[in-house]
């Protein structure tokens, strides 16, 4: 996280995601349109790990549905109505916690069945 997006927040990010998760070459990275996913250096980290960027059509928010949906449920749940003191590093925590410890781990999604992503994960998805 940072306070501005810029292409080396979206290529830490995707540094940090394949190291945790190490998938398979053919990986498909779903994306808006925003300059850091488009930039040069970000499509040539894609192509060099394997990956297929799909991005959302212009001005169609559906196409990510997952994502948006998600956005809106951290807003509702843990952003929208804190002040935080320390802005930057207090937010960071506590998105933190509430994805890692929270979000990934306990809260159920209709749409993996009822089961957290972890659970989803374990029953469904093969790590090498």
């Amino acid at each position: 996280m940072d306070t501005r997006i810029r292409d080396s927040l979206v290529i830490s990010a995707f540094y940090q995601a394949i190291g945790r998760q190490h998938p398979s070459e053919g990986l498909i990275v779903h994306t808006d349109r925003g300059a850091q996913y488009t930039s040069q250096r970000f499509q040539a980290l894609l192509e060099r790990y394997g990956c297929q960027q799909s991005m959302s059509r212009k001005g169609n928010p559906y196409d990510n549905a997952v994502m948006e949906s998600f956005y809106r449920t951290l807003k509702r749940e843990l952003v929208q109505d804190d002040c935080y003191d320390n802005h930057p590093e207090q937010a960071r925590m506590e998105i933190f916690k509430y994805i890692e410890i929270y979000y990934n781990t306990k809260r159920i999604h209709s749409s993996l069945g009822w089961l957290s992503p972890e659970q989803f994960e374990l029953q469904n998805c093969q790590n090498p």
